[in-house]
């Protein structure tokens, strides 16, 4: 990895993710902070923790949340408390009348702001503007290169 990319520090990309020999129930850690990950029951979860999906709108949710109040902060002005409700489902891209694709199924998020506080509407309006401006919203709607390896293999403890 080139000194350019390489991730630094805290909230910069370090994940690490293990899931033992039977189940899905996976550990996570970030940066030292122990998560867990699990499918539900009705697809063979044990329903431990979050789905990965859970923590894919959480990140978006999150980021949004945050942008908006450093905008606010920023600003001076007198935003509340902000709340970010999120929904995912695949839908069919036929049923998608602004989607790119026209064959198959397309993710579909649907995110619900609610800005409590002192603001104007067009404060309210311009929030919203800025929450899309997030950059988990911009890593997840630009073009988005994931490169897998596989680690050198171990050698068996017998």
């Amino acid at each position: 990895m080139s000194e350019t990319n390489q991730a630094t520090g805290p909230g910069e990309g370090r994940v690490a993710v293990s899931i033992p020999e039977k189940g899905y129930a996976s550990s996570i850690t970030v940066d030292g902070h122990e998560l867990i990950a699990d499918e539900p029951a009705n697809v063979g979860g044990g329903g431990s923790g979050p789905t990965p999906y859970d923590y894919l709108l959480a990140g978006l949710g999150a980021c949004k949340a945050m942008t908006m109040r450093m905008y606010a902060d920023r600003k001076g002005w007198h935003l509340g408390k902000a709340n970010v409700h999120l929904k995912h489902k695949r839908i069919h891209a036929a049923d998608c009348s602004d989607c790119e694709t026209k064959q198959g199924k397309v993710d579909h998020i649907e995110v619900e702001i609610e800005l409590l506080g002192d603001l104007t509407g067009e404060q309210r309006e311009r929030l919203l503007e800025i929450a899309d401006r997030c950059p988990v919203h911009q890593t997840l709607t630009s073009e988005t290169k994931v490169v897998s390896s596989l680690a050198a293999e171990q050698q068996a403890n017998t």
